[in-house]
């Protein structure tokens, strides 16, 4: 089977789309919402197109952290962010919110894709992705597909409250 680079999940939120925004840009929620991420430090209060902020990761014992800058904000449309570790580039994460209907429903869809293969550093990084983490990349999409769908999960049963 061909390694997936690119990997997508959606939810459908009872919530509109400024809300479900202002969800996924609160970077300091990310941990209380992912199964990986347990923290995040911002550098700053705006969360903008080049804010960066420091993400902070475990997967049972293995504990490591994320240089992240956020790449694309448009408010109820779309959040990404690009993560590197010693410069190199390493995933794109991201969210598009898509109002549904009369506005008071929203796909909330959030994606990743693997950047290791864009950079001449790409070998190391995968190497230190696979020691720090424990996983192989075929592993991590698998795990970061289901943190997809339970982060997702988080964020609906959180707005739907």
């Amino acid at each position: 089977m061909e390694r997936e680079w690119v990997i997508e999940e959606s939810v459908v939120v009872e919530a509109g789309p400024k809300q479900v925004y202002e969800a996924v840009t609160d970077l300091r929620r990310i941990g209380a919402r992912s199964p990986e991420c347990f923290a995040v430090w911002l550098r700053g209060r705006t969360v903008e197109p080049g804010t960066k902020f420091v993400g902070f990761n475990r997967v049972r014992w293995r504990v490591w952290f994320t240089n992240c800058r956020v790449s694309a904000a448009v408010p109820d449309e779309v959040f990404a962010f690009r993560v590197a570790s010693f410069g190199i580039p390493v995933a794109l994460w991201g969210y598009r919110v898509e109002g549904i209907g009369d506005g008071a429903t929203t796909r909330l869809t959030e994606y990743w894709e693997d950047l290791r293969r864009e950079h001449r550093g790409a070998r190391l990084v995968s190497l230190l992705g696979r020691v720090v983490t424990g996983m192989p990349p075929a592993a991590r999409v698998a795990a970061n597909r289901r943190g997809m769908r339970a982060t997702l999960a988080r964020i609906k049963a959180e707005l739907e409250s």
